[in-house]
């Protein structure tokens, strides 16, 4: 792994032209973001969706809004991949015939073991496929959630292909340049070691929140309403990830359903040893486990991924 600090090089456009495929938070935001930094002189934006293209036309953060991804990729010389994770193989598909040589092919994914492969298969020869992922985002969707800070200070994982030939080399030297410009932290990984360590810190965190929410629904009526009326402040975030995108998340579940499912058996052996401690009065390991988390979440507010704001500072955009 290696970990790159944000020391953009200059001032110049990192790329000519930038062409994102799928305009919805995290596209969008990219758009935004390399307009803002000037990492991008030209950029355009293709998206399947008739309703979010009068929407980015409407907002004017691109040059070219558009339905064929192809014609956006036309003399691009940084594609990036913006869809539902099982969406990436037909958005490369559909862009590779607008792709020049050497242009620099990546996403946005939170899955990189099955993306890697579905991009390199689909991808056109002379194309440099750098699969990425930046670690983060909120829970709306669509081209008005997108905003330019979204990257600031947070990290992005580049994972490259095993190649060391000098022209792939220069390209993921650009690419890094390139985060590094809309403000993010850069590190190189092993995709499938990415899809583990995501699979705990994001992926079933998710799987829990809409679980859980989906129990309290289930109880709403049992209740008489007041799970939803009586919401204190946990229940509420809960809620806040479980809002997150239903496609993206079905997605992600079923491409990273290896390393998921590993982490969820672990995890569910500590809730048993949860459940047998509150069952036996043992108060002394939940409160060594309760000190333990919550110094990891003091650790990462410290490392400046969060804030300790109330609403932990959810309610910024700048």
């Amino acid at each position: 792994m290696t970990d790159h600090s944000p020391t953009p090089k200059s001032a110049e456009p990192v790329y000519a032209k930038l062409a994102v495929i799928g305009g919805g938070l995290i596209g969008s935001s990219v758009i935004r973001a390399a307009r803002e930094k000037g990492a991008a002189g030209e950029i355009a934006v293709a998206d399947s969706s008739p309703v979010h293209r009068e929407r980015l036309k409407a907002l004017g953060i691109a040059d070219q809004v558009t339905g064929d991804a192809a014609e956006a990729a036309r003399d691009a010389d940084l594609i990036v991949l913006a869809v539902p994770v099982m969406a990436m193989g037909e958005a490369v598909a559909a862009a590779a015939p607008g792709m020049k040589l050497g242009a620099t092919l990546s996403d946005v994914g939170s899955v990189k073991g099955a993306v890697a492969e579905a991009m390199a298969a689909n991808a056109p020869a002379g194309a440099f496929v750098i699969p990425g992922h930046p670690v983060a985002g909120t829970e709306q969707s669509g081209p008005d959630a997108g905003f330019g800070s979204l990257f600031e200070n947070r990290w992005i994982i580049l994972t490259p292909q095993k190649r060391d030939d000098a022209p792939y080399q220069a390209a993921l030297e650009r690419l890094t340049e390139f985060w590094l410009r809309l403000g993010s932290r850069v590190e190189l990984m092993d995709e499938r070691h990415h899809d583990l360590v995501l699979a705990v810190t994001s992926h079933l965190p998710h799987l829990i929140a809409y679980n859980i929410v989906g129990t309290a629904a289930d109880l709403e009526e049992v209740t008489q309403g007041e799970v939803m009326k009586y919401s204190a402040g946990g229940f509420r975030d809960f809620t806040r990830i479980a809002a997150s995108d239903p496609i993206m998340w079905r997605d992600v579940f079923l491409t990273n359903k290896d390393a998921v499912l590993e982490i969820l058996g672990r995890f569910t052996e500590d809730l048993q040893a949860l459940s047998r401690a509150i069952r036996w009065g043992e108060g002394e390991k939940l409160q060594q486990l309760f000190t333990r988390t919550r110094a990891i979440r003091l650790g990462i507010v410290a490392a400046g991924q969060e804030s300790a704001e109330p609403n932990f500072g959810r309610d910024r955009r700048g």
